[in-house]
């Protein structure tokens, strides 16, 4: 079912797709829009909508896939166009599980292999937990001559350190209990050239649509407890969602991209597209789940 506004969207009835967990991709625009649509299916989300502005062209679902992909047009750079469409598919899903996350962008999380999201959104469940904390893990190609927008799935790398954690605080400057604003990557290392409040790599990116919540500009929820990375008792489970978006952004913004030559330094290396391997670099954890 394809929508031609989000109005028209968030006007449908409730109700009618089914059991989730779902997930929302934004389309900025096509780069690697397929392989990410691809992945997203791979992990077994029951449907997929796609948030695109008018006349971006799709790519075709793959056979048997074409009732589970629902195409919403709106577009997608609009400043709140991501909270108004996450916080829109919320509401006609209550009670499910929701994903979202742009084109580009690759959900891990621990045992991605061979384990479903909804086994893994069961399982944090039973733990009486209502949202998966995601750490954006950026991605970049070796060569920026050869791949000039540093996008390049066969030869992707990574950071393997240099991520680090400060306390996050509220409005009136108090610490908020299991609660912290992490950084690294590609925003740390140019951080000239990233606006401050775009610098933190974390996001509630895999969440329970529980009524009320919302999803705020800066990545969170409304519901403070579904912001902390960690239940009382012991460590949870958490993803790691692997972006290009980042350096494809430097790369293509003019205040940037004559100042970058290569995003390499002495500590990337390869990505395997292996959640074995973010889990022992500390990029993600599977808490009590084995």
């Amino acid at each position: 079912m394809d929508f031609d506004t989000l109005d028209q969207f968030k006007a449908a009835p409730k109700g009618q797709y089914g059991k989730g967990p779902f997930a929302l991709v934004i389309a900025e625009d096509r780069v690697e829009l397929a392989s990410t649509l691809d992945h997203v299916q791979s992990l077994g989300f029951k449907a997929i909508f796609l948030l695109a502005p008018a006349g971006l062209e799709m790519p075709p679902p793959p056979a048997g896939a074409e009732k589970t992909r629902h195409i919403i047009r709106h577009p997608s750079r609009q400043p709140g166009a991501v909270t108004k469409a996450v916080n829109a598919l919320a509401e006609k899903v209550p009670g499910e599980w929701v994903h979202y996350c742009f084109n580009g962008e690759y959900l891990f999380y621990p045992f991605c292999e061979d384990r479903t999201v909804g086994e893994m959104t069961t399982w944090v469940m039973e733990e009486r937990r209502s949202a998966i904390l995601t750490y954006v893990i950026d991605l970049y190609a070796p060569d920026l001559n050869v791949h000039p927008d540093a996008v390049s799935l066969d030869t992707a790398m990574l950071d393997g350190s240099g991520y680090y954690a400060q306390t996050r605080r509220n409005a009136a400057g108090d610490v908020m209990e299991r609660q912290l604003d992490f950084y690294g990557g590609l925003r740390w290392r140019f951080e000239e050239h990233v606006a401050q409040p775009k610098r933190k790599i974390d996001r509630v990116g895999l969440f329970q649509a529980l009524p009320g919540v919302r999803l705020r500009d800066d990545h969170t929820l409304s519901d403070e407890e579904m912001n902390t990375y960690t239940c009382p008792w012991h460590n949870s489970l958490s993803a790691a969602i692997c972006s290009f978006r980042v350096a494809k952004a430097l790369r293509t913004n003019p205040g940037s991209r004559c100042d970058i030559s290569d995003f390499r330094w002495h500590k990337s290396v390869p990505f395997h597209w292996s959640s074995l391997q973010l889990m022992e670099l500390g990029l993600m954890e599977p808490g009590q789940w084995f």
